[in-house]
């Protein structure tokens, strides 16, 4: 039986329901397109993880899962992911609030779930710092010919730093397995270049520098930075692990799909905003 599993026998109780939950925020948009250099990478959305004995982003340990009353509303939002130069948008489960990634810099990144890189348009700009228990810091840009930015925060690493021959790579996203499965999300992008070489996005969707292909839709990650092709940040995500013995009501305004993981049901909620609840 699954650890999550074994704890829900064993703290449920008949009015309440113990509910295990993946809040992933909205990655941000990747730096640049602004005719003043090349940008950094956007950092991944925040990643609070409760399920089993995982990591939560920004190096945190797994966060307690949520004991709710049954036959009660709980408000889920799903975070966009941020445009060019745009910070993602905040992902919502009841009490749990992730923060958008923080976008990367044409000049000055942004803070964010995780940081934005540092553009090389600002001379050596620095990353942006992430935000405590849900994801790491964007790199640093080098300012000097050749131009590249900072690699965009991840869930589980930092952007790197740019050099004098590359821009940095996004930072790598973390693994969960709360859909029965290991799945890598929140990446951050990779940075932009001109006349060096470009970053890579970070694992679990992060965007790579210098191209106009959003993050991975979904994965919270951060998109690439670029001169003219700028990466879109992915779209967040919200998962509940609950007992099979509970039913599960998805309001309107938001899309979902239901499945069966052992003596669990695991919900994925992938856009919008609206109401869950519990019978």
């Amino acid at each position: 039986m699954p650890l999550g599993a074994a704890r829900f026998g064993l703290m449920a109780g008949e009015t309440s329901v113990e509910v295990q939950y993946l809040v992933i925020a909205g990655g941000a948009g990747g730096g640049g397109n602004s005719g003043i250099g090349p940008g950094g990478g956007g950092g991944a959305g925040g990643y609070r993880n409760s399920y089993a004995s995982e990591s939560s982003g920004g190096g945190a340990s797994t966060e307690t899962p949520l004991t709710l009353d049954k036959s009660t509303n709980y408000t889920v939002t799903i975070g966009g992911g941020g445009a060019d130069e745009t910070n993602g948008s905040n992902s919502v489960f009841s009490t749990i609030t992730s923060t958008g990634g923080g976008k990367g810099g044409a000049g000055n990144p942004a803070t964010g779930g995780s940081g934005g890189g540092g553009g090389a348009g600002a001379g050596s700009a620095s990353g942006a710092a992430g935000t405590s228990n849900q994801g790491f810091a964007g790199g640093n840009a080098f300012g000097t010919s050749p131009y590249a930015g900072g690699g965009g925060g991840g869930a589980s690493a930092v952007g790197a730093n740019a050099s004098g021959s590359a821009a940095g790579n996004g930072g790598n996203g973390l693994a969960s397995s709360i859909t029965g499965s290991s799945v890598t999300r929140a990446g951050g992008g990779g940075g932009g270049a001109q006349g060096a070489t470009t970053g890579s996005g970070g694992s679990g969707g992060g965007g790579n520098g210098d191209s106009n292909t959003a993050a991975t839709v979904n994965t919270g990650s951060g998109g690439g930075g670029g001169v003219a092709n700028v990466g879109a940040g992915g779209s967040g995500v919200v998962i509940l692990r609950y007992p099979s013995s509970n039913t599960i009501s998805v309001g309107a305004g938001l899309t979902s799909s239901t499945s069966t993981v052992g003596s669990d049901k695991v919900t994925t909620l992938t856009a919008g905003t609206g109401n869950v609840s519990w019978s």
